[in-house]
C-alpha cells in the first residue's frame, strides 16, 4: 500500500460488479498518482469483492475492507470506517458505480495545496446512462444566477443553496481531512440513506469551497440505485434536515443567509409531489405495478394545484401501471431518456 498518500479515495460499494472496474480504472488513470483507494465492500453478494481483489494484486494503492452488510441507513459507519483508516491529508469521494475524469485530482489538489482557506473543492459532473452510452445532463446549472454562492465565500453563504437543493455532485468532492475531523466525520441523520448533504451543510460553516467549472466525473442513473429506490423518503428527510439546520445557523453567518423557512417548505412541498411521480416511474420499471399505482395516486392528488405537468405525467403513469405497459419503451420512441437498468 502507499506509505504516504496525499489523497485517500473513499469508495463504498455494494453489488457493483458491473461498475466497479470502471470506478477503479478511473482512479488509476488519474494524472495525480499519490493516492490510496479504500474500498468498503458492504457485504456484496455478487462478485464485487473478487473483482477488487484482482486489482489489488497489481496495485498496492488499493485497499479492500470487507464487512457484513450494514445497509444504506448506516452508510456513515462505512464512510467513517474508511476515514479512520485513511492516511491522506485530503479525502475524495467516489462511490462504486461512479467514475472520474483523469485530471480530477490534479486540478483539485493544486487548488487546495495553494490556499489554506479552502477546505473543500468540487466541480461539475455528468449524469449518464447505465452503460455510459449517453449523457443525460451536466450539473450544476450555471445559468441559474446562483453561482455567486458556489465558493462559499463569505463562509456559510452556500447554505442559501444547500438548504434548498444540493448543487454539489458528491463524486466531485475533495475535502481536507482535518475539516472532516472537526465535524467528527461523515454525518447521517433524519433517516436519510445518504451522507453527502448532511456533511456538506456542516462543512459549509467552517471554510471556503472551490468550484471548478470543468466536468470532473460521471455518475450513473439507473432504476435500482438508492436515490431511485427511496425518492420520497429522501425528500421528506431532507426537509426535516434543512429546517433543523436553518433554525441552528450560527450567529456569525446568519447575515450571509437570504432564504427563509417558508422558502424551504415551499420548495420541498413541490419536490415531494414530483418525488411521488418519479417513484411511481421507477417502480414501474421494476415491474412493481401495485406499488407504482399507489405513488402515482399520491402525485395526482397531492395538495394544491402546483406542478400540473407532473400531475399529467402521474396520470399517464397510472394508466400504464393498470395495463402493465412499458413506459420506458414509449420514452425511447419519443426520444426521452430511459432509466431502465
Amino acid at each position: 500500500m502507499q506509505s504516504n498518500p496525499l489523497v485517500t479515495v473513499i469508495t463504498p460499494t455494494y453489488n457493483h460488479e458491473r461498475y466497479i472496474v470502471d470506478c477503479i480504472k478511473s482512479v488509476q488513470a488519474q494524472t495525480f498518482s499519490n493516492w490510496e483507494m479504500i474500498i468498503i465492500n458492504d457485504g456484496s453478494t455478487d462478485k464485487t469483492a473478487e473483482i477488487v481483489e484482482n486489482y489489488i494484486k497489481n496495485d498496492n494503492r488499493i485497499i479492500l475492507i470487507n464487512q457484513e452488510n450494514v445497509g444504506i441507513f448506516r452508510l456513515a459507519e462505512s464512510y467513517n470506517k474508511a476515514l479512520g483508516l485513511s492516511k491522506g491529508k485530503y479525502i475524495s469521494i467516489l462511490e462504486g458505480d461512479d467514475l472520474w475524469e483523469p485530471f480530477k485530482l490534479e486540478r483539485q489538489i493544486s487548488v487546495l495545496e495553494n490556499n489554506n482557506k479552502i477546505i473543500l473543492a468540487w466541480g461539475k459532473a455528468y449524469s449518464i446512462t447505465d452503460d455510459l452510452s449517453k449523457i443525460i445532463g451536466l450539473y450544476p446549472d450555471l445559468s441559474s444566477g446562483k453561482t455567486v454562492y458556489f465558493n462559499n465565500n463569505p463562509v456559510g453563504s452556500i447554505l442559501n443553496l444547500l438548504l434548498i437543493e444540493n448543487c454539489i455532485p458528491a463524486l466531485t468532492v475533495t475535502v481536507r481531512k482535518d475539516a472532516l475531523n472537526k465535524i467528527e466525520g461523515f454525518i447521517q441523520n433524519h433517516n436519510l440513506p445518504l451522507v453527502d448533504i448532511p456533511t456538506l451543510i456542516e462543512l459549509a460553516k467552517f471554510g471556503e469551497f472551490y468550484f471548478d467549472e470543468k466536468p470532473l466525473g460521471k455518475w450513473r442513473i439507473y432504476a435500482n440505485q438508492i436515490t431511485k429506490t427511496f425518492p420520497v423518503e429522501i425528500i421528506q428527510g431532507r426537509l426535516a434536515l434543512c429546517l433543523h439546520h436553518f433554525s441552528d445557523i450560527p450567529d456569525d453567518i446568519k447575515c450571509n443567509i437570504s432564504i427563509s423557512k417558508n422558502n424551504i417548505k415551499k420548495h420541498f412541498n413541490n419536490r415531494i409531489q414530483i418525488a411521488y411521480a418519479r417513484s411511481g416511474r421507477y417502480k414501474l420499471i421494476r415491474k412493481e405495478f401495485t406499488a407504482a399505482r399507489k405513488d402515482y395516486i399520491k402525485a395526482i392528488f397531492y395538495k394544491g394545484f402546483r406542478n400540473l405537468a407532473w400531475r399529467l405525467r402521474a396520470i399517464i403513469g397510472y394508466i400504464f401501471s393498470l395495463f402493465r405497459m412499458d413506459v420506458e419503451g414509449i420514452s425511447k420512441i419519443l426520444g426521452k431518456d430511459s432509466y431502465r437498468k
